[in-house]
């Protein structure tokens, strides 16, 4: 099953749900607004930014002169990509190592989404390391080693319950020592103790920074699409603790009703770099807001 066939298979209630909205001789009224409502705010996207969606599709209808229920929904459709397309590209790889830092909370999918991240930078012919930052929770080390032996990443960590900005220290010199493209540093989420997860954050940010400039490169937030209006909160706490500077949204494949993409976007102006659609190494994939929408929202063929 290829990438958009997976996630139309993963927004098939949301898609499901909206389709019986739009019919191309229903009566364009106040009830399809109503009906659009109901569907937006089930989707996750949540009441105030559907309401702000809703408004913007009547201004858009009466500057583009739309007569029909299909010609507002492909126009509602052209908004939601609109709002996804955000535009702040990483920089070009400087001179290495490029640091990316990947957080956010436990149980999100960070350590296989490192060990995906790591297959790309491979198939690019690229040199990567691991940094296991993730030094509280039992189990992490060896599964991020696990990782870097089937990416064929090199990997730097310490003991359990070692100090993690001692750990992204001893990574980062070591990739500097040895030629590493990029270093990907697996940090831990205990945001239940946010004021622990705000220092540790900020001391491997300043370790980083005293001895690369430029590090980090990239901060990279996981996000968990099945909590939806919940990855607000925790989009806030790490955008607050670091210049969060992408988003990867994982577990598009199961209940996710796919709105928080938008909720996220409207709200933070972070570009979704990455969606996960499946378990797979190859279900991490490059995000396109066109397909998004549509494997989504459907069309009115389907």
């Amino acid at each position: 099953m290829g990438l958009i066939s997976r996630l139309k298979s993963g927004l098939s209630k949301t898609r499901s749900q909206i389709g019986s909205i739009v019919g191309v001789n229903r009566t364009f009224d106040e009830e399809f607004y109503e009906s659009l409502e109901d569907a937006l705010v089930s989707a996750d996207i949540g009441m105030d930014l559907s309401l702000d969606i809703l408004d913007t599709l009547r201004e858009r209808i009466a500057q583009e002169g739309v007569t029909t229920t299909g010609e507002a929904y492909a126009l509602l459709k052209k908004i939601m990509v609109e709002m996804l397309t955000v535009t702040k590209e990483p920089d070009e790889f400087p001179p290495k190592p490029w640091v990316i830092l990947v957080v956010g909370v436990n149980g999100v999918g960070k350590t296989t989404t490192v060990g995906k991240l790591a297959r790309e930078y491979a198939l690019e012919q690229r040199k990567v390391m691991f940094g296991a930052v993730d030094t509280f929770r039992a189990g992490a080390i060896e599964q991020l080693k696990v990782w870097a032996e089937r990416t064929g990443a090199e990997f730097i960590a310490q003991h359990e319950g070692a100090d993690p900005a001692s750990v992204a220290f001893d990574a980062l010199e070591a990739a500097k020592a040895r030629g590493t493209d990029v270093l990907i540093l697996d940090t831990a989420g205990r945001l239940h103790n946010k004021k622990n997860l705000m220092n540790e954050l900020d001391k491997i940010n300043r370790v980083l920074k005293r001895n690369i400039a430029h590090a980090p490169n990239e901060v990279l937030l996981v996000i968990d699409a099945t909590i939806g209006q919940n990855a607000i909160k925790q989009a806030e706490v790490f955008n607050e603790l670091l210049e969060v500077t992408g988003l990867i949204i994982t577990k598009l494949d199961g209940t996710a009703k796919g709105g928080i993409a938008l909720a996220l976007a409207k709200k933070f102006a972070i570009p979704i770099r990455k969606i996960g659609v499946g378990e797979g190494v190859e279900d991490l994939q490059n995000f396109d807001a066109e397909s998004y929408v549509d494997a989504m929202f459907g069309d009115l063929q389907e």
